[in-house]
């Protein structure tokens, strides 16, 4: 999970940060490198790399943050018991499948043996609901829900 720590690297919280810590402090640490503040090129453009970043790692936090995942559970549910897979892959411990109904589905710490698991299955979708979708933490590429 070393992405996950390396955004709330970032931003400077801990694992028990809700979405309003987030937002706060996302707010606050704009303020202070918003481009707008800079007057010089050179400075402007460190910051827009700067808030670039603050800005991926805030929507990041906030789509696997628990009170973002009890708000979607509903359609998150629906999509995992009614919807087939579609496609998906693996890369460093990160499995993101791709779902019948049009959502996508990141899920973070799958060990290689469990994707290999999947891809010999008789019944992907099977396999995914009782060994994957419940087990790893996960996020939704579909529509970041931002707080």
């Amino acid at each position: 999970m070393k992405r996950i720590d390396r955004h709330r690297a970032i931003l400077g919280v801990d694992n028990k940060a809700t979405l309003s810590d987030l937002k706060k402090v996302y707010r606050n640490i704009m303020k202070e490198w918003h481009p707008d503040k800079f007057q010089v090129e050179e400075e402007r453009k460190a910051a827009e790399a700067k808030s670039a970043k603050l800005i991926e790692s805030y929507h990041f936090l906030v789509s696997v943050n628990p009170e973002t995942h009890e708000a979607t559970i509903t359609e998150y549910t629906a999509t995992t018991n009614d919807a087939s897979i579609n496609d998906f892959e693996f890369k460093s411990e990160i499995l993101r499948v791709v779902f019948s109904d049009g959502n996508e589905y990141e899920y973070y710490g799958v060990p290689k043996a469990i994707y290999v698991k999947l891809v010999n299955a008789d019944t992907p979708d099977r396999f995914a609901r009782r060994h994957i979708y419940t087990n790893y933490l996960y996020r939704s590429l579909s529509k970041i829900v931002a707080g």
